[in-house]
């Protein structure tokens, strides 16, 4: 397990009530999923299906991703 700091924007950050936080979670993008949505529940579930994860500055959406040191949690956004 280790801690990752990480930041929300947008429509995750009012999920979270929060911009970032620090987080010991197991090492990989499925066990923070997982964390999030334990934490915050339907709103954040809401984000999370149709939005994205940049570890350490490159999209991911592979649950078996190793994590880096920071996650940003991103919402779909308009216009692709």
């Amino acid at each position: 397990m280790g801690t990752i700091t990480v930041r929300y924007f947008a429509a995750a950050a009012e999920a979270a009530g929060r911009d970032e936080e620090q987080l010991s979670v197991e090492a990989t993008l499925g066990a923070l999923r997982a964390e999030l949505l334990a934490r915050y529940g339907a709103p954040m579930a809401k984000v999370l299906k149709s939005g994205s994860f940049l570890v350490d500055g490159t999209v991911s959406r592979d649950d078996a991703r190793p994590l880096g040191t920071t996650v940003d949690i991103l919402p779909p956004f308009a216009g692709g």
